[in-house]
């Protein structure tokens, strides 16, 4: 039985990890966290509609469900001329004839990020969040300022649907306390249109849901800098808040970019459309880690990740097992999907390079929403 090696264990990771065990290779995870953080649910986390371990799977658990070896361990160094890996507690190892790195993205660095929280940075970075919104909620009153970054050297790192959803559901929370009238809420991006790539339709919905909502908005002016009140832009304008809640845009991990892997101009590991890893036979790339080729739209979503890792799998066993079937390209794929929760609704989000849409689904969108949080979680253990 052909052995792959999984680097990383968040969905990407797994994804893979599951998909290659299904096509009958032997799988070893490497992940430097013992559990799955399933980002897609954390934005309820700081409104205290879901608790932290109703958005993590014990990796341990999926290791038992699916036959997988499970190594807690962080990489720290890949060599892809010598074919080595280095993890921090088990030193350097030669590779077996497959791996798939799906160690993510770093965050771009901006001056005075720490003055900032984010809801797709570390985990327990929600949990921080909660205790800062419970702060203001208990002093009565607060500016609460939302915004995410852009990377001009790949579009498709933007993480942007999560703060959507975060301010939407902020929103609704101080609502419901009855005290939203004494909170300012401002959302701010470096962006002219921020959320172009959803469409035209999810753009305008968006900009009356703002005005419905009576969340300011602060638009196309680059952030200089980060301070312990507020945001200053690059006019020197500022934007004053209690609390400041940010996405910076990806940019390749900081262990890929200090590797001989082939990158693009942000870090991130050059691929062909089957997911190889371009002059590395038997390495593949998904999910945050790889670079995306496609239309100017593309955006790095989870839905994207699971498919790239799953058709990785199909690929390598055409290629190392000697299966039969046509290789399985990821371009041809490519979508923006979401389901935009907003606390008491959510809007269905779809774009391709043929149409776009976007539907609200008062209530009913919200549902939907956490009956997907519970499929996944099902998916992964029992399907």
């Amino acid at each position: 039985m052909k052995k792959v090696l999984i680097l990383g264990g968040g969905i990407g990771g797994v994804a893979a990890a599951i998909a290659f065990r299904k096509q009958g290779f032997e799988v070893e995870l490497v992940s430097d966290r013992d559990y799955l953080f399933i980002y897609p649910l954390a934005i309820w986390i700081p409104v205290g509609s879901m608790q932290f371990k109703d958005v993590s799977i014990p990796l341990s658990q999926l290791a038992r469900k699916h036959g997988l070896s499970l190594t807690i361990d962080k990489v720290v160094a890949l060599d892809g001329d010598g074919k080595t890996i280095t993890l921090e507690k088990a030193g350097v190892r030669d590779s077996p004839a497959l791996v798939v790195v799906a160690l993510g993205a770093s965050k771009m660095k901006h001056e005075g990020i720490e003055h900032t929280r984010s809801i797709c940075g570390k985990p327990e970075e929600s949990l921080a969040l909660k205790e800062k919104i419970e702060m203001l909620v208990a002093r009565g009153s607060g500016k609460i300022a939302l915004g995410f970054g852009g990377n001009p050297k790949d579009s498709s790192a933007v993480r942007g649907g999560p703060g959507f959803e975060l301010l939407f559901n902020l929103h609704h929370y101080l609502k419901k306390l009855r005290i939203r009238d004494k909170f300012e809420l401002t959302f701010f991006v470096p962006m002219v249109e921020p959320g172009a790539r959803m469409g035209k339709k999810a753009l305008s919905a968006m900009a009356s849901m703002f005005k419905s909502k009576s969340i300011s908005t602060r638009y196309g002016k680059k952030i200089s800098r980060f301070e312990a009140d507020g945001i200053v832009f690059e006019d020197q304008s500022k934007l004053e808040s209690d609390l400041c809640m940010f996405i910076p845009a990806g940019e390749g991990h900081e262990i890929i970019r200090k590797s001989n892997l082939p990158q693009n101009s942000a870090g991130f590991v050059r691929i062909d459309d089957y997911c190889r890893i371009e002059g590395l036979k038997g390495w593949y790339a998904v999910g945050d880690a790889a670079a995306l080729e496609g239309p100017d739209w593309k955006a790095k979503q989870g839905h994207i990740a699971e498919l790239m890792a799953n058709n990785a799998a199909c690929n390598a066993a055409i290629e190392h097992l000697g299966r039969q079937g046509a290789m399985k390209g990821y371009q041809a794929h490519l979508n923006v999907l979401c389901v935009m929760d907003m606390g008491d609704g959510a809007g269905f989000v779809y774009k391709n390079s043929v149409k776009e849409v976007f539907i609200p689904m008062p209530v009913v969108g919200h549902l939907l929403k956490q009956s997907w949080g519970h499929y996944y979680k099902l998916s992964k253990m029992w399907l």
